[in-house]
């Protein structure tokens, strides 16, 4: 018996669901007894998430690739359907529906912010890319229920395409700050994934009914804001138009740390070199690598969208460049512009490939 719960304890998928699900308890205890909980679970997902990530650096941990499994799978799958009921309480609680002080509603609301636009996020990410249908669609309505259901067409088609190029809205160029870059992407990752859906629905359209992919994106999300206004109220509403804006911010802000300052070459008058490792920024902490499921492997997965979770590869080859802190942490340094380009610009020279606004 032991033996057996060694055996448990020491599989890549209790490491993913210790970091991603330890979060998630400590929110649904905030949200419901408010007080030193609410306070608890926003330290997790910030200073205890810094510290964690530092001291695996120092001591040179780094999850090894594993492969999938059956567990890993399920882990994915399960923290996709644990994001609706999730979403639904913390729109509850923070409308009043538990009786939150003041400052127990700012920790919540930052706490659960974090995790739906961290690890609901990944976790999306990761099941979009599956081959698997019913996966598929569990993460683009993960996507949806957050009002932006337009990502899991415009990554997809637009980003992995045209990522590190112009054509690419979800890249940032060099010295390009965090809120021009969020004014830019928002509108033109939805134009660019609605024009390449358009045109996959057009080749699609004698052979089926099938509904255009952005119908289901914003019928779904009008759904989702008849379902909280109905079941919560104005307030509700309110909430969860806070929250939804919160995790989205979350998702652009990944986008824009990952891909920074870095652009493929240019091959004759429209051609581009192929996607390498060099195109992304990895992040190799440990502990917040595991809550995002690998997210932070940005480089291998832009070379093998398809390949799972506990198989990503840090730093390919060793030719990604390494983030200097990690994802979390970077993600809040670019709200600070002058900050953010203090620290990063200056990378971006060394590596050689600044962007044209440099």
């Amino acid at each position: 018996m032991k033996n057996r719960l060694w055996a448990v304890l020491r599989h890549p998928a209790a490491r993913f669901a210790a970091a991603s699900l330890s979060p998630a308890v400590l929110l649904l205890l905030a949200a419901t007894l408010g007080g030193v909980w609410a306070l608890a679970a926003f330290l997790w997902m910030t200073v205890f998430l810094f510290f964690a990530d530092r001291l695996a650096r120092r001591l040179g941990l780094v999850q090894p690739q594993t492969g999938e499994d059956v567990w890993t799978c399920r882990l994915a799958a399960g923290l996709g359907a644990l994001h609706f009921p999730l979403l639904l309480y913390s729109v509850f609680a923070l409308s009043g529906g538990t009786g939150l002080g003041p400052m127990a509603w700012i920790f919540c609301f930052l706490g659960f912010g974090l995790w739906f636009g961290q690890v609901s996020n990944s976790c999306a990410h990761e099941l979009i890319h599956r081959s698997d249908r019913a996966r598929v669609w569990l993460g683009t309505w993960i996507y949806i229920s957050l009002l932006y259901g337009q990502h899991a067409s415009a990554h997809r088609l637009v980003h992995h395409q045209f990522v590190a190029t112009a054509d690419d809205p979800n890249t940032a160029q060099v010295g390009e700050g965090f809120y021009d870059f969020l004014m830019r992407a928002w509108p033109g990752e939805f134009q660019a994934g609605y024009e390449m859906e358009s045109a996959r629905h057009a080749a699609r359209a004698g052979r089926g009914l099938a509904l255009h992919p952005y119908t289901i994106h914003l019928g779904g999300a009008a759904l989702c804001l008849l379902v909280m206004g109905e079941a919560f109220g104005f307030a509700g509403l309110i909430v969860y138009l806070l929250i939804a804006a919160y995790a989205q911010l979350q998702l652009l802000l990944s986008d824009y740390v990952q891909h920074y300052g870095l652009e493929r070459r240019r091959i004759g008058l429209d051609g581009h070199e192929s996607v390498g490792p060099e195109h992304s920024w990895d992040a190799p902490d440990f502990v917040s690598g595991l809550m995002m499921l690998h997210a932070p492997r940005h480089a291998d997965h832009h070379l093998h969208p398809a390949r799972a979770y506990p198989d990503l590869a840090l730093s390919p080859g060793g030719r990604a460049p390494l983030l200097p802190y990690s994802l979390p942490v970077m993600a809040s340094l670019a709200l600070v512009p002058p900050l953010w380009r203090r620290l990063m610009d200056r990378r971006v020279a060394g590596l050689g490939r600044m962007g044209p606004g440099e």
